[in-house]
This record gives C-alpha cells, sequence and structure tokens, in this order.
C-alpha cells in the first residue's frame, strides 16, 4: 500500500487485513537484478555496467530503475531513428547524383543502449520514495504490529497432551460428522 498511515483504523483491526508485508528498498544486489530484469532482451554496449549503475541509485525503488532503463532504451530508439533518416537522406542524394548504391554490411537497425544513453536518462532520473516517507512506513509498520503483538508470548499452562491437541472429544456417530 502507498500511504498506509491514511487507511481508516477500522479496516486495521485484526480479521480485515490479516497481514502488512513491508518491503524496504532494494540493496545493491537486488537493483542489479532489477536492471538486468529490466534489461534482459535488450542489446547493451560492452562497456556499460550495472554494478556502477547500481552504486549510484541507493534509494531508488525498482519502478525508478525501471524508468531509467526506459529512459535510455527510448533514447537508444529515438538516436537509431535519426541515423536511419539521416543514411536514407545521403542515399537519396547518391542515387539524384547517379551514384552506385552499396548497400552497407556493417549497418545494424537494432539499437544498443550505450552509457551515454544511461548517463542522459539519469540526469532525469528521480527518487519516487524520500527518505522521510520511508520513516513513515517504518514507524507505521511498528505500531501496528505493537497493535497485534499481544498473544506472540502466549501458552498454555501444563504439558500439552499427546494425540487429541485440543477441542472437544471426537464423538462416536460419524454420520453425524460433517466433515468426514
Amino acid at each position: 500500500m502507498l500511504w498506509p498511515d491514511i487507511i481508516d483504523t477500522a479496516i486495521l483491526r485484526p480479521g480485515r487485513l490479516d497481514q502488512l508485508i513491508y518491503i524496504p528498498l532494494p540493496d545493491e544486489a537486488s537493483r542489479v537484478q532489477i536492471l538486468k530484469s529490466n534489461l534482459r532482451k535488450t542489446p547493451i554496449a560492452s562497456d556499460v555496467d550495472l554494478n556502477f549503475l547500481s552504486k549510484s541509485t541507493v534509494g531508488f525503488s525498482g519502478a525508478d530503475l525501471t524508468e531509467i532503463c526506459q529512459r535510455a532504451c527510448k533514447l537508444a530508439i529515438r538516436e537509431s531513428i535519426e541515423k536511419e533518416i539521416q543514411h536514407e537522406k545521403e542515399r537519396q542524394i547518391r542515387r539524384a547524383q547517379g551514384e552506385d548504391l552499396i548497400e552497407e554490411d556493417n549497418y545494424d537497425p537494432v539499437p544498443e543502449i550505450t552509457r551515454a544513453h544511461f548517463e542522459e536518462a539519469m540526469k532525469f532520473a528521480r527518487r519516487s520514495v524520500s527518505d522521510t516517507d520511508i520513516r513513515k512506513y517504518e514507524i507505521f509498520a511498528q505500531t501496528l504490529q505493537q497493535q497485534r503483538g499481544f498473544g506472540t508470548n502466549f501458552k498454555f499452562f501444563g504439558e500439552p497432551s499427546v494425540g487429541n491437541q485440543g477441542g472437544a472429544p471426537p464423538m462416536g456417530n460419524d454420520d453425524d460428522d460433517l466433515y468426514s
């Protein structure tokens, strides 16, 4: 939940929301895995260091990292389209001048994401969760845990019996037993 402090306290009573799961922001290793996951089907230049990018994005959420990857991809695509347009203009000029058009074998229409694309994407990068928000989430989780923590040390007196672990003794008539 994004803003747990604005939830009506009636919803937080026992039996309504059974669990509160606090997922902290990703650590460095997790950020590397998130980056790799976002870029798994994307050609990346060999000099792009995802570990360095991960170290540079402390406090970023998975969504923040995804935004960086998407922006870098869009920049690479835009650059590729611009190169293709320029390449086509040059071909038209050569064709108008009567030159032979020899197809270039080294031309690759699939853009590769380079360091420059990530550097440009990082200019727009922002953390979506502030340190203040993190503290609010942690305090809220702690408060909720304290409210629900009454029975954490509850135990019955005496030794547990072997076999039947509680409840009423089994009934003799199985025909009336709805659960058998």
